[in-house]
């Protein structure tokens, strides 16, 4: 690798680096890392690339692209948690679990009927993922893309209707 030409392009670059990283609106305390892994992989394979400049800026998109995918995995992962949480408190005033599941059964209604089946018979009936998609007729391996998207169905519905943790700890 030859220092001084990687000395001039990383100054003349960095400003556009940095709109690229806007227009994904990466938060700004992962904006550095993300900058930082691309530029890694720049410096490890530098002589195999022969043109570094578009290189440098499909690879940060890619990695604006994969940060995004795993964030919503996470949050999709959190809901999961909550929902089963929510279900597992017998702990709570039955009226107050009627209201719960009274508020619940309007959401699932404004979801698509696939959804609905597949949320039921994982957290209502508690089915594993196989036995659900099984019976849905899903391969085993979609089942969890399916329940991610049915997840973030039933999330925005749930923020839709003013429904946060803070609402539910109350």
């Amino acid at each position: 690798m030859e220092a001084s030409s990687l000395e001039e392009l990383l100054p003349r670059v960095r400003p556009r680096l940095a709109r690229v990283l806007r227009r994904y609106r990466i938060p700004s305390e992962d904006a550095e890392d993300l900058l930082q892994e691309t530029f890694l992989l720049l410096v490890a394979k530098w002589d195999t690339i022969r043109t570094p400049e578009p290189w440098l800026f499909a690879t940060l998109r890619n990695r604006c692209i994969v940060y995004w995918r795993r964030r919503r995995i996470q949050l999709y992962d959190l809901m999961d948690d909550t929902i089963l949480e929510l279900l597992a408190k017998p702990q709570a005033p039955a009226q107050e679990r009627a209201q719960l599941r009274a508020d619940l059964e309007v959401i699932l209604a404004r979801l698509s009927a696939r959804c609905r089946s597949l949320l039921r018979l994982r957290y209502g009936l508690g089915y594993t993922p196989d036995e659900a998609g099984e019976r849905l007729g899903y391969r085993p391996a979609s089942v969890p893309k399916v329940t991610r998207r049915c997840l973030a169905q039933l999330t925005g519905h749930l923020i839709g209707a003013g429904y946060t943790a803070r609402a539910r700890d109350d």
